[in-house]
């Protein structure tokens, strides 16, 4: 863009497209003027136009027709009109067939040269963002994931073609794999990105709680039911709606759920009224729905309902070389959670990470490296510092029994936090009271400056 842009001026009348060029140029913006509107086209290859002044009232094309072509031909082209018929319903129609603005006849000259920025900076703004989430999209569409082992790349390519798609999805894989992350992602990528995201644990509340989580409840429905609340199928009306355990959720409700899966309808818990709703289900569960089904504790129509698209997590154990990126991910997450200077593991730490079977997944992988950045004396996680169970169930350690170990953990954090009985018990995730007996029972003294 020459100047402050390339501007192209139709008007019916020589002397005022003119004048109107002449007042464009002192602005600082190179300008070329035309009384022919049929031959916009080729103006516009000729002399690739930043913005397009119209008069409305023109011989051949009139302003809304070149507005028209414009839009079909050049849709990032921004298009003024301006008019000596002004009035309301003219305005109304230039802006709903995608004119930029509008300017009554006569004008002053700020004042076009202001629409004429403003629509200029606007089209900028749009082709940078524009630019931005393709640039990001290109480089990665899934940033949040980490992995590039062949077991995750396989994961990447049914993302890929989940994109942009309405379907409904069934994850499984164990428990700590990433599910919910994986869940968001298709929620982020899709047409409905845009809209809300709501999760729930089938598994984490009773039936007919999670019931009146899911479809509402209406006031009166049940005791301490004293105002109508609607659930998450109103909620995420448009959006997606991520299912987490569901293959912890009996027969019963499975019934009730189906409905709302076939037909797009549900009723409140003792309301009569159906509602509809348009939400993308996500489904995840870290069993065998198949083995469910053939047990009988699992709807077989309801498992083809749910598992549009089948994606498949692998646990940790299968994806070892994932493990120094994923360490460096949450490294970096808990170098701003706790303000501690975090250099890293050592080599013999991640040799002995690497060679750990993670019942836990990668959940037990953050845990771990939580705990061994509380314990690790300095900057570097070393062996000693990590938490990781051996087959038989024993924590290795750098201390012999989980005794020693629960000390040494209780005391690493009362002096990390200078003393503060409540920082360290929030840090370590128990209460303030449980850690001041615990301190008692394992003969830690706690210093009465502390909280």
């Amino acid at each position: 863009m020459k100047g402050k842009g390339r501007i192209l001026v139709l008007e019916s009348k020589a002397d005022m497209a003119e004048s109107i060029g002449l007042m464009l140029a002192r602005a600082g913006y190179e300008c070329t003027t035309s009384i022919d509107s049929i031959k916009i086209q080729e103006i516009i290859a000729e002399k690739q136009p930043d913005l397009i002044v119209s008069d409305l009232k023109m011989a051949g094309l009139n302003g809304m027709e070149v507005l028209e072509l414009v839009r079909k031909d050049y849709p990032t082209l921004p298009v003024i009109i301006m008019t000596a018929y002004a009035t309301v319903d003219a305005a109304v129609e230039a802006v709903k067939k995608g004119a930029a603005d509008f300017v009554s006849k006569p004008f002053h000259s700020d004042e076009l040269v202001l629409k004429i920025k403003k629509a200029l900076s606007h089209i900028k703004l749009l082709n940078e963002n524009l630019y931005l989430r393709q640039e990001l999209q290109a480089s990665d569409s899934f940033p949040e994931i980490i992995g590039q082992s062949a077991a995750m790349k396989k994961v990447f390519e049914t993302l890929e073609r989940l994109k942009d798609s309405h379907c409904r999805v069934l994850l499984t894989g164990e428990s700590g794999t990433g599910k919910e992350v994986i869940a968001r992602a298709i929620h982020r990528t899709s047409p409905r990105r845009e809209e809300k995201f709501y999760g729930i644990n089938c598994a984490a509340l009773p039936e007919t709680l999670l019931e009146s989580e899911l479809f509402g409840h209406e006031k009166g429905a049940f005791t301490g039911a004293i105002a109508t609340k609607p659930g998450h199928f109103e909620l995420a009306d448009r959006g997606t709606l991520y299912l987490d355990e569901i293959g912890d959720t009996s027969p019963a409700f499975q019934a009730k759920l189906l409905r709302a899966v076939e037909e797009s309808e549900f009723q409140r818990v003792g309301g009569s009224k159906v509602l509809k709703t348009d939400v993308r289900i996500v489904a995840a569960t870290n069993k065998n729905l198949e083995k469910e089904i053939a047990k009988g504790s699992f709807r077989e129509d309801l498992f083809y309902r749910l598992c549009v698209v089948h994606l498949h997590l692998p646990p940790l154990r299968e994806r070892r070389e994932d493990i120094p990126d994923l360490t460096d991910h949450f490294l970096k997450k808990l170098a701003l959670k706790m303000t501690k200077k975090l250099d890293g593991i050592s080599k013999a730490a991640m040799e002995s990470m690497q060679s750990y079977h993670w019942p836990g997944n990668i959940r037990e992988l953050e845990n771990a490296l939580e705990r061994g950045a509380i314990m690790a004396a300095g900057s570097i996680i070393a062996p000693d510092d990590l938490p990781l169970k051996k087959p038989n169930g024993e924590i290795k350690y750098g201390v012999t029994t989980l005794e020693e170990l629960e000390k040494e953990l209780i005391t690493r954090t009362l002096v990390e936090c200078n003393w503060n009985k409540s920082l360290a018990a929030k840090r370590i995730g128990i209460g303030r009271r449980t850690l001041y007996d615990k301190a008692v029972r394992l003969g830690i003294p706690l210093k009465s400056n502390g909280d």
